[in-house]
């Protein structure tokens, strides 16, 4: 499978895990942090990625590096997945079932982070075995990994998707993605008006603090010079008399 080019598409990050951990060598212990991100588009593009270091934010960015190098192609069927599937990472077992419309996610920590991040609003989904968040992470990737749509099966078979699924239930999957779709497109702009709202608040807020400091110093500059001018004033008229 070809890598994706993170650098076209519009990714956010979501720290699921922060963890101390240590190395024992000849001279002690030495401490570090790790971090499990996930990142993803919102419209059907996600990944996870581990980072190292020795501080927090280094570890997460370092991370969010990682995923970048590991993102995958969800097949979205309107808000939700294709088809049911449960899949297994080590002792960790997900199972990500369908939903209609309206049901949102139901889903843990761990598995909401990587369906958020991959846009799918409406799923059921159940955790088994380990709650490790790693190996959940990663059979929750698996599950997505292997998924695929009506359209690549259709191509694989030699058949329509209407010949696959029937004229009427494709008919509900290409309105179902088309609406998906006009909603991916509004939930974006918001996000980016958001943003740019909060880099304007952000900017008036430090030019602010800015233009007060220069008023203030202005403001000392001028009681100064008024008590020096009454200074010298006082000073002459003491020595006339």
């Amino acid at each position: 499978m070809p890598r994706i080019d993170a650098s076209k598409l519009n990714l956010e990050e979501t720290v699921v895990q922060v963890s101390r951990v240590s190395k024992v060598v000849k001279g002690g212990r030495r401490f570090s942090i790790r971090a499990l991100v996930v990142v993803g588009d919102r419209n059907g593009h996600v990944g996870s990625g581990f980072g190292k270091a020795s501080e927090y934010t280094e570890a997460i960015r370092k991370g969010v590096e990682d995923a970048k190098k590991h993102l995958i192609e969800v097949p979205l069927s309107g808000t939700t997945i294709p088809f049911m599937i449960t899949t297994h990472f080590g002792a960790s077992e997900v199972m990500l079932k369908p939903a209609a419309p309206g049901t949102g996610v139901i889903a843990g920590g761990a598995v909401r982070a990587v369906m958020e991040a991959a846009g799918v609003r409406d799923i059921l989904t159940k955790t088994l075995g380990s709650t490790n968040k790693s190996n959940t992470v990663h059979a929750c990737l698996k599950a997505l990994r292997e998924l695929r749509s009506p359209e690549e099966e259709a191509a694989r078979r030699g058949k329509t998707v209407a010949e696959i699924m029937g004229k009427k239930r494709a008919q509900q999957i290409a309105e179902a993605n088309a609406t998906a779709a006009e909603q991916a497109a509004a939930a974006r702009a918001a996000r980016e008006e958001e943003a740019r709202e909060s880099r304007a608040v952000s900017r008036r807020g430090s030019g602010e603090r800015r233009g007060g400091s220069g008023g203030e110093r202005s403001e000392r500059g001028e009681r100064g010079d008024r008590r020096g001018g009454g200074e010298r004033r006082g000073g002459a008229g003491r020595g006339r008399q």
